[in-house]
């Protein structure tokens, strides 16, 4: 009879253990793989890639693969890590500020925001407004102009492009809290002064009367662009009649109008292609209804931030500065 000690033991077990799974275990080292290595991301491939943004800072990915060969994630790894490029989204940019109309827009923004510091304004009782075309058929989003810039260059711009598309001319108001008005205009009227009062800024007074049947348009303040039809002395004659103050809007500023800096942006990025005026409006207006109240008044807030940006900008345009 055989006698074992407990060290033999074990050490007859671990060898019968590597006997038997010696063939099962897993190698944890790189296999040979197909495909294109990493080795890509040469300093001559680097210099392709710089040299075909500078031709189109516009290109995707997915046209410099079709033009270098070069792979997907190579492509991404020479953006970021070599050439240190991020993708900005085109801005319109509306015009050259003169200085004096810097110094105007400062002194619009200054006093605007001292009534709404004093208490002399509130958020709640300014109606905003302003017209726009809506196209029927959509023809491409912003995120289409987006283009690879360096860190610290400027960003790009484009010029705005007429289309010579079926189109509807709309009026819209809204207020903190939703929606007051929005009106298609049939094609071919001329948007002068009385259509402006008739279409536009009785329906508004009538909207707001029924919101507030206590208050009325007391203490109601509209804020519009400086466009012809909207200063011609009956339209501010029929606005103070109703007791409206009108709140100073600098010229050559979308970037201080809700409707320009948020509301048609959003609509335009949401539509579809409509065969008519009607089914454009139906869209248009179940769209704004659709938005929550937070998103209007979200909006009123950030237009504050806004005109001190301005201010905190000298009166250039700030869109760049905004997170």
């Amino acid at each position: 009879m055989m006698n074992y000690t407990l060290s033999s033991v074990i050490k007859l077990h671990l060898s019968e253990l590597f006997k038997d799974g010696q063939n099962c275990f897993v190698k944890v080292g790189d296999e040979p793989r197909s495909g294109r290595s990493i080795t890509e991301t040469t300093s001559a491939n680097i210099e392709k890639i710089r040299n075909l943004f500078n031709d189109d800072p516009y290109s995707t990915i997915d046209e410099l693969r079709v033009q270098t060969g070069l792979s997907h994630g190579t492509i991404e790894r020479i953006i970021s890590d070599h050439l240190k490029l991020k993708q900005i989204t085109a801005r319109y940019v509306p015009n050259h500020l003169t200085d004096s109309q810097r110094a105007e827009r400062v002194r619009i923004c200054q006093e605007n925001l001292a009534k709404f510091a004093q208490g002399t304004w509130r958020l709640c009782d300014v109606v905003t407004g302003d017209e726009s075309w809506f196209y029927h058929k959509q023809i491409g989003r912003k995120f289409s102009n987006a283009a690879w810039t360096a860190s610290g260059d400027p960003s790009p711009t484009l010029v705005r492009r007429s289309h010579f598309a079926p189109k509807t001319f709309f009026c819209i108001f809204f207020k903190s809290t939703g929606p007051v008005l929005i009106h298609s205009v049939e094609p071919g009227q001329t948007i002068d002064h009385q259509y402006y009062i008739n279409n536009c800024l009785q329906p508004v007074i009538d909207e707001i009367n029924k919101e507030r049947p206590t208050f009325g348009t007391h203490g109601i303040k509209l804020h519009h662009d400086n466009g012809r039809s909207h200063f011609h002395k009956d339209v501010l004659n029929y606005l103070e009649s109703k007791g409206i103050t009108i709140m100073p809007h600098s010229p050559h500023s979308p970037d201080l109008a809700p409707c320009d800096f948020w509301l048609f942006d959003l609509i335009k990025q949401n539509l579809s292609d409509y065969d008519d005026s009607e089914s454009l409006y139906e869209a248009v207006n179940k769209l704004m209804k659709s938005l929550k109240k937070e998103e209007y008044k979200k909006t009123f807030d950030k237009w504050i931030q806004r005109m001190q940006l301005c201010v905190n900008n000298q009166g250039d345009y700030f869109e760049h500065l905004m997170k």
